[in-house]
């Protein structure tokens, strides 16, 4: 091995074709790590490998210690676009670039927004168990209901938001949506209808679904007076990041008959708690955080996190995928 080589951290999550296109540089060295790897643990592995000067992560925290422990740290990546759990500050007062995956899972969350709309809307666990139970008789008791006409609320109009309008346009539904940061025209453009006051749309929405960054703005943007405006028919989609719904308060709301349904794919404690309060309703549907994480996402977030860090270590990173613009 020679001295001159950059030492790059990777999660087992990444695919073979993205650890092929580092591996292929006879100027890169791998190191792997498990994607649930414990904070002290994943540091004694910085300082024991330091210097290392790039890394992938899945799900495992990086901050002032770690930038730390590892000695002369480049590029720190993430294999999706959430990065909440990165310490973003501590690397922009190092020139340190955080860099995301793009549009890479884009499609594959959308798709699970679709999805869990139309679980909902179609009644489909219930269906099931009436087949299964033997129970045909009471089929009719509580018939599932179109998209085709109903009302859809998107808060958050990037990369994710963007797609779920398109599907749900395709489903003939109304798409309104709620971004304060996009323009009015783009927005417009794309066949939906711009909302300026989250509040007043809320009443008129028959699906709300949330796109939008987890940040000290949206943490429990959905709690229990924000729920009380949405109407009683109502369903609320969540695949962006767990803390933007106050679940209490949520779980107040689909008990006491104020609010339809939910669909949740993230939660406030990842995972959460065994026999948590909402485990038990019919009107939820869960999912362990995977509606970024399909087969062929992996592969496309995969690929563009080795691309980002090659990007970066040889000093031209991909601008569009630089969160903290201010390191460039």
């Amino acid at each position: 091995m020679t001295t001159n080589k950059k030492k790059i951290f990777v999660t087992q999550t990444m695919s073979p074709r993205a650890r092929a296109l580092l591996t292929e540089r006879e100027d890169i060295e791998l190191v792997e790590f498990p994607n649930l790897i414990s904070a002290p643990d994943f540091q004694a592995m910085l300082r024991e490998h330091a210097p290392v000067h790039g890394v992938a992560l899945g799900a495992t925290r990086f901050g002032e210690v770690e930038l730390e422990a590892s000695g002369d740290m480049k590029v720190v990546t993430r294999i999706g676009v959430g990065y909440d759990a990165v310490d973003v500050p501590a690397l922009s007062r190092r020139k340190v670039p955080l860099m995301v995956a793009g549009t890479a899972n884009s499609p594959s969350v959308a798709e699970q927004a679709l999805f869990m709309m139309l679980t909902l809307a179609k009644r489909a666990s219930e269906m099931h168990a009436i087949v299964k139970d033997g129970t045909w008789a009471y089929r009719l008791g509580s018939l599932p209901f179109d998209l085709y006409g109903k009302t859809v609320l998107i808060i958050g109009f990037g990369r994710i938001g963007t797609r779920t309008a398109k599907r749900c346009l395709a489903m003939e539904m109304q798409v309104l949506v709620y971004d304060p940061y996009k323009s009015a025209a783009d927005i417009a453009a794309s066949g939906c209808e711009v909302v300026a006051d989250l509040d007043t749309a809320l009443l008129r929405a028959d699906f709300v679904s949330i796109h939008c960054p987890k940040t000290p703005e949206t943490v429990g943007m959905f709690g229990a007076e924000r729920l009380k405006r949405m109407k009683p028919t109502a369903y609320l989609i969540n695949t962006a990041r767990g803390g933007l719904i106050d679940e209490k308060a949520l779980h107040e709301a689909l008990v006491s008959g104020r609010l339809a349904g939910a669909g949740l794919d993230v939660f406030e404690q990842e995972p959460p708690p065994v026999g948590h309060a909402l485990h038990d309703l019919p009107n939820v549907i869960m999912a362990p955080h995977v509606a970024g994480v399909t087969v062929e996402a992996v592969d496309r977030m995969s690929e563009q996190t080795a691309r980002n860090l090659l990007s970066a270590l040889d000093g031209e990173p991909i601008r569009q995928n630089v969160i903290n613009q201010d390191v460039l």
